[in-house]
């Protein structure tokens, strides 16, 4: 049973893309300070980019057995699970970290493999929390929200949701006509997918409602994390430094 006592020490902490970044997650975590009451949400993009795929993979999964996690699907860990799966190794995939993560899984137990399809499989396509907060790792094209999104894969693959926010008039509120109706149906919207340093940013990015929480720890970025509520903020050494012999995505 829950008591007033636990509720005010829980914290929600959303995670920005990881991208096998298992040394940067690590040590966000620590300095992070994470207890058994706090409750992760991590925005996807597990996999791909540095040479940690499994040791990540295994890492959430153990973290998940004593933490409250949400794991939502990156459009990296469908297409890393495509392969697992079925043997699809897409050459734009390899191009852009799937060669990392292809030599991490390469010469695993089946047992492990088998343990890892099941993470991959159970991802979720978005979360909404009990106050009206949308976690999705890219973003979603219905007007009237994810619930009545056609393509499920706008959820893991959608750019426009960010570039709709960060080209939108900043003098003009949600009451205008003109205020985008995607962005009125939640409190506030968490998104990762597209890196911030793309606008030579290396913290999160509020634009309008949506908090996007990539800050490149596939490239030169450091990996984040925030909590929702108080908007504190915590990072990692830049990835790429606890990486010297490796290149990450370019």
């Amino acid at each position: 049973m829950w008591h007033f006592y636990d509720f005010c020490l829980m914290r929600t902490i959303v995670i920005g893309d990881i991208h096998s970044g298992y040394l940067a997650l690590k040590q966000l975590l620590e300095r992070i300070g994470v207890e058994k009451e706090d409750k992760l949400i991590f925005l996807g993009d597990y996999v791909d980019g540095w040479s940690s795929a499994v040791e990540t993979v295994d890492y959430l999964l153990d973290l998940s057995t004593t933490i409250d996690c949400v794991f939502l699907r990156g459009n990296h860990d469908e297409l890393v699970y495509d392969w697992l799966k079925d043997g699809l190794d897409k050459p734009m995939w390899l191009a852009h970290g799937g060669e990392a993560s292809k030599s991490s899984y390469t010469g695993q137990s089946d047992k492990l493999i088998e343990a890892h399809k099941g993470f991959y499989k159970s991802l979720q396509n978005y979360h909404l929390d009990d106050k009206n907060r949308l976690f999705v790792h890219a973003g979603f094209t219905n007007l009237n929200g994810v619930e009545f999104e056609y393509f499920s894969k706008m959820f893991y693959w959608d750019r426009t949701l960010w570039e709709m926010v960060l080209g939108l008039d900043t003098t003009i509120g949600p009451q205008h006509a003109l205020y985008p109706k995607r962005l009125k149906n939640y409190l506030e919207i968490y998104i990762g997918h597209t890196p911030v340093t793309r606008i030579n940013k290396t913290k999160p990015v509020l634009a309008a409602n949506v908090w996007n929480m990539d800050t490149g720890a596939a490239f030169k970025g450091p990996l984040s994390a925030m909590d929702v509520d108080s908007k504190t903020i915590w990072q990692s050494d830049p990835v790429y430094q606890l990486y010297p012999k490796e290149r990450g995505r370019n």
